[in-house]
């Protein structure tokens, strides 16, 4: 059993709605021994594949997607929640983004600057559920003309559409934990 299994099982909580709390380990806390081995299993996935970019959305995927691209030798690019004041309307990608835990929709964005249709990216967040941030990346992709090579997932709900949609897209979608159920409080994994 993995170590991020481990500690799903033994940290994770799961709330109302099919929500899975993983604060003290993944995404609010975070455990180096946790991302490290997320680390790993990407670039085992994806390494092969000439990346030029690691994409994500803030601020959850941040962790483990700067330590892929660490190892892949190429930048990280988040896509930001807020837009600075320093970055003119027209100098953006923009999307929109329903966020699953939040129940909120918000604009997403990318400075032009930094995502072109040069780039393969390879686009890291820590949940798959209904795949909306990840969809979102995958447009803000397409809109610099660039090519996703693959999503990374850390924990996926797959009793949720998400990688179904992704999918449909052509999209090649690589999860480290696939959750089965969060039924009556507990942490089914899907067995592959």
């Amino acid at each position: 059993m993995s170590y991020l299994r481990e500690m799903i099982l033994k940290h994770g909580q799961v709330f109302p709605n099919n929500v899975l709390k993983v604060d003290s380990f993944l995404n609010h806390q975070i455990d180096p021994i946790v991302i490290e081995e997320i680390e790993k299993e990407f670039y085992k996935y994806f390494g092969d594949r000439s990346i030029t970019k690691v994409l994500t959305i803030e601020s959850s995927g941040i962790a483990p997607a700067l330590l892929v691209a660490h190892h892949l030798g190429v930048p990280m690019l988040f896509a930001k929640k807020a837009e600075p004041s320093t970055l003119a309307k027209e100098d953006k990608y923009v999307t929109s983004v329903h966020s699953y835990t939040k129940n909120v929709t918000s604009n997403v964005l990318i400075s032009k600057e930094y995502l072109s249709a040069n780039d393969k990216v390879l686009i890291i967040d820590d949940f798959l559920a209904n795949g909306q941030a990840a969809l979102g990346l995958v447009d803000l992709v397409e809109q610099a003309g660039g090519e996703t090579v693959g999503v990374g997932i850390c924990i996926e709900k797959s009793f949720q559409p998400g990688r179904q949609y992704l999918e449909a897209k052509g999209v090649d979608v690589f999860s480290i934990c696939r959750i089965q159920s969060l039924e009556n409080g507990k942490v089914t994994f899907l067995n592959e």
